[in-house]
């Protein structure tokens, strides 16, 4: 894989990666909070020989530079489509995972012209209830108080009970990644979650195929929240997961693979 790229967006810089730009198919991968590109390494290697896949670092995470205390869903967005219009990408299909996918919605309201296609995993369109705002609030403190002590907990965390063992090393090598996360990378990115609006009524609206992908124990996303918005989209397609909570990219990770891929070029032949 080539080494990251940079944009300047806003003065700061934005770091990338666009493999396999042979490719006339694109697929734009978001990672969600606390992560950076790199935990989309093993796609993009994949990805690469048939897709051109390009991967950010968002704002305040990874390499990207934190621009202020609050980064809402739709700066983000912004950010994304700077990436892509340096790369002339004018069309492609957008995966976003958990954060990832709150961007993505915003990316789809203002420039729904650019996707083929688009998916969740392990994401929604709601807004925060007061109860998850106030979640935010504590995360936030406990952040200040103890970042490495929260980042190992919380990626933990995402990870279904009977697989942590079998995914020891990858976990870990993910809690390493995250904790090159600053602490006003974290700050901003809950605060700009916390007061990010309601995307419900631009799921109904999307004339685009949409896949959701969510896994049958995660705690974060309960299932039935995902199958109700589900039955939004004009078309839409939902995998559900056994033995997997947050993280299915990781925790099934070739069957997620293999469908994204396929989804991918389903978007680009319909």
């Amino acid at each position: 894989m080539e080494k990251h790229k940079t944009i300047l967006f806003e003065g700061r810089e934005i770091h990338y990666r666009d493999d396999g730009r042979e490719h006339s198919e694109t697929v734009v991968l978001l990672h969600g909070f606390l992560q950076c590109l790199d935990v989309w390494s093993s796609f993009t290697l994949s990805y690469m020989r048939h897709l051109r896949v390009i991967t950010i670092d968002l704002p305040g995470h990874g390499y990207s530079a934190t621009y202020s205390e609050v980064h809402t869903m739709d700066f983000m967005a912004n950010a994304v489509k700077a990436v892509l219009d340096a790369c002339g990408v004018e069309q492609c299909v957008m995966c976003g995972h958990s954060m990832g996918g709150y961007v993505a919605l915003a990316f789809a309201d203002r420039y729904r012209f650019m996707l083929k296609g688009f998916a969740l995993l392990h994401s929604h369109a709601m807004a925060d209830s007061a109860e998850t705002r106030s979640r935010r609030d504590d995360v936030c403190r406990q952040v200040h108080q103890n970042r490495a002590g929260f980042i190992v907990d919380f990626i933990t965390n995402l990870f279904d009970e009977s697989k942590r063992e079998y995914l020891a090393q990858d976990i870990m090598e993910l809690r390493d990644q995250c904790l090159e996360t600053r602490e006003e990378g974290i700050l901003a990115a809950q605060r700009g979650m916390k007061v990010r609006t309601s995307r419900v009524p631009l799921l109904a609206n999307l004339d685009v195929p949409v896949l959701f992908v969510y896994g049958k124990n995660d705690k974060r996303i309960p299932v039935e929240v995902g199958l109700s918005q589900a039955m939004l989209p004009h078309r839409s397609e939902v995998l559900l997961l056994d033995d997997v909570a947050h993280m299915s990219f990781m925790e099934d990770r070739e069957y997620v693979k293999r469908r994204l891929s396929d989804f991918v070029h389903q978007c680009y032949n319909k």
